[in-house]
């Protein structure tokens, strides 16, 4: 969710200086189940704009209206939304709403985490019953710093409390440049994750090649810099050269990230982690185990762009540790943990 609520950030700065007073929306309790868990957010503009949701479509529109008062009187307030004779979703939303007013200090503090990918908290005071509350809303801890997100007074001691942990903004390094990269970028973006492409020094690749892509990097193996990978970033391997993938794999043999996709047959993965092996024999069990190839879900992917959905899909489960089967197939909460 780390995406969503930087895109939050960003929309509430561009309207603060277009003079646009905005409202936060955080789902921030359940009863029941819902489309989504707390921790979504939304935001609503003084024009009416939303940015971002909170359900499937059905509750944005209950919000835009409650968050009026919220305009007018700066005060932060709760509003409940009963999904079981409305969505079929047999569950209560509990939903906070508060005037976003961000200091300069946020922001700087803010991209700067951002930046250099480190976990923040967000942590939100809430009463379970409708109505306008002093002393509840939210705030952003970054470090040893505590930033407050709206006008709210000095905490209700009586209040709820939702936290959640926001990890860096997952990754996606994309190691070629050749058509079926360009589609592997665009699901990726799409998806929400910062996309960052590798080229080789001699392609004539610019970023405008790469619709959603945040930064090109043209490089050699030898020479990328893998001090940002981290458990947030997942690396497919694309380059169609058997080289220069082994270079590349040799050069990511000190990190550890989520996932390492391979393209092509079992036989060029066996080929390629036999080569590396020599290369680096006391290359880790737990580095191999990240390493996955042929890259993907096996889902009858042929188009370029079906078999950059199946390896969006596969990183997914690989990341969220699920093992992928039909939703129609398993029992119990979908958005359960086992």
């Amino acid at each position: 969710m780390t995406h969503e609520f930087k895109n939050i950030i960003y929309e509430a700065i561009k309207a603060k200086a277009k003079g646009l007073k905005s409202i936060l929306a955080s789902v921030v309790d359940l009863d029941g189940s819902s489309y989504r868990r707390p921790g979504v957010r939304m935001l609503i503009l003084e024009n009416d704009v939303m940015i971002g949701a909170v359900s499937g479509g059905c509750v944005e529109k209950e919000v835009l209206l409650q968050a009026q008062s919220v305009f007018k009187t700066g005060v932060s307030k709760m509003m409940t939304y009963d999904g079981r004779y409305r969505l079929g979703c047999e569950g209560i939303l509990y939903i906070l709403l508060e005037e976003v007013n961000i200091s300069e200090e946020f922001q700087t503090s803010f991209f700067s985490c951002l930046k250099q990918r480190k976990t923040f908290g967000v942590i939100s005071t809430y009463h379970k019953k409708e109505g306008a509350f002093d002393g509840i809303g939210s705030k952003v801890n970054i470090g040893n710093d505590s930033f407050s997100i709206s006008h709210s007074s000095d905490e209700n001691i009586n209040a709820l409390v939702f936290r959640q942990n926001m990890p860096p903004c997952f990754k996606l390094m994309i190691i070629g440049a050749e058509h079926d990269a360009v589609q592997l970028c665009k699901y990726a973006s799409l998806t929400g994750w910062e996309v960052t492409i590798v080229a080789g020094v001699s392609e004539a690749k610019s970023i405008d090649d790469f619709p959603g892509a945040l930064k090109l990097i043209a490089t050699t193996p030898e020479h990328l810099d893998v001090t940002l990978i981290d458990d947030q970033t997942a690396i497919v391997l694309m380059t169609h050269n058997f080289a220069y993938d082994l270079r590349h794999l040799v050069a990511l043999k000190d990190t550890y990230p989520n996932y390492i996709g391979m393209l092509g047959p079992t036989k060029r993965r066996e080929d390629l982690l036999s080569q590396f092996i020599e290369y680096c024999p006391e290359i880790s069990d737990e580095f191999l185990e990240r390493i996955h190839g042929p890259a993907g879900l096996n889902i009858g992917s042929e188009t370029p762009q079906e078999i950059a959905i199946s390896i969006v899909s596969e990183i997914l489960a690989v990341s969220r540790k699920r093992n992928p089967m039909a939703l129609s197939r398993k029992s119990g909460s979908i958005h359960s943990k086992h």
